[in-house]
C-alpha cells in the first residue's frame, strides 16, 4: 500500500495535468486573443484573464476527476468507455475542444485565406500528417480524383468561392462516401469511436508511465520487498 501511496502521491500533478492538457485539449492562446478577450483588453490583462480560465478549467477537470474511479485497464472495452465517458464530461463542464472540434478549429484557423480547392485539399494533408492521423482508405487520393475530375469539367482551377464548381464537386464527395460506405448520419458515431481510440490510447500510456514509475520505486531500498502493485488497483482520486 505504500508503494502505491508513493507512487500516486508523487504524480499527482502529472496525471491532472495530462487529464486536461493531454492531447491538446487547452486552447491555443491565439484562440483566446481573437475569440476571447473583450474589446480594449491589452497586454497583461488578457493574459490574467487566459491563465486564470485556465486555472478554472484545470479546478474543474479536476473536480471531476475525484469524483470517478479511473481504472487504468486500456484492454478493458467498459475501462476504456467509462474514461471516455470521464473525459467528455470533463471538456463538457469546462468548455474544452473534443479531438473532432479541435481539428475542425485548426482546419478553419489554417484554410481560412485559402482560395482555391485544390491548396486547400494540401493543407488538409499538411495537417493530417502533422496531427499523426492516418488515412488507411485512401481518402486523399480519391479527393484529388475527384477534384481533378471537376477541374477538367469547368476548364479552369477551381475556387472555393465557385458555388457551381464546388456543387459539382460535393456530387463527387458523394460518390466517394457511397463507395467507402460514409454516411453523413453516422458521424456521430464515427467521432464516437475516434474519442473511443483516444481514451484507450490515453490509458496506455497512463499504464506505461506507471509501470515505469512502480519499477524504478522498487530498485529503492525501502521498496524492495513490497509486493508488486497491479495499475489496474491504482485509485486516483485519493491522491488529487
Amino acid at each position: 500500500m505504500a508503494f502505491s501511496s508513493r507512487l500516486l502521491s508523487r504524480s499527482k500533478q502529472l496525471y491532472g495535468s495530462q487529464a486536461i492538457l493531454n492531447q491538446q485539449h487547452a486552447f491555443p492562446v491565439r484562440y483566446y486573443a481573437k475569440e476571447a478577450a473583450p474589446a480594449g483588453l491589452k497586454g497583461d490583462e488578457m493574459l490574467k484573464d487566459i491563465f486564470r480560465d485556465i486555472k478554472q478549467k484545470f479546478e474543474t477537470a479536476i473536480g471531476v476527476l475525484r469524483k470517478e474511479k479511473i481504472t487504468i485497464d486500456p484492454e478493458n472495452p467498459a475501462a476504456v468507455s467509462h474514461y471516455a465517458k470521464v473525459m467528455k464530461t470533463i471538456r463538457e463542464k469546462a468548455g474544452l475542444f473534443s479531438e473532432s472540434q479541435r481539428i475542425q478549429f485548426t482546419i478553419e484557423e489554417e484554410t481560412q485565406d485559402i482560395p482555391d480547392a485544390r491548396t486547400f485539399f494540401l493543407k488538409l494533408q499538411e495537417i493530417r500528417t502533422k496531427r499523426g492521423l492516418s488515412d488507411e482508405l485512401g481518402v486523399e487520393a480519391m479527393t484529388m480524383d475527384a477534384l481533378e475530375k471537376v477541374e477538367k469539367e469547368i476548364k479552369q482551377p477551381l475556387m472555393r468561392n465557385d458555388k457551381k464548381g464546388m456543387a459539382l464537386l460535393m456530387a463527387e464527395f458523394d460518390k466517394v462516401n457511397k463507395k467507402l460506405g460514409v454516411r453523413r448520419e453516422d458521424l456521430p458515431k464515427y467521432e464516437e469511436e475516434l474519442e473511443l481510440k483516444i481514451a484507450k490510447a490515453q490509458l496506455e500510456e497512463l499504464k506505461k508511465d506507471a509501470v515505469e514509475a512502480m519499477e524504478t520505486q522498487r530498485k529503492r531500498e525501502e521498496f524492495k520487498n513490497e509486493k508488486e502493485v497491479d495499475v489496474r488497483s491504482l485509485d486516483i482520486r485519493n491522491f488529487l
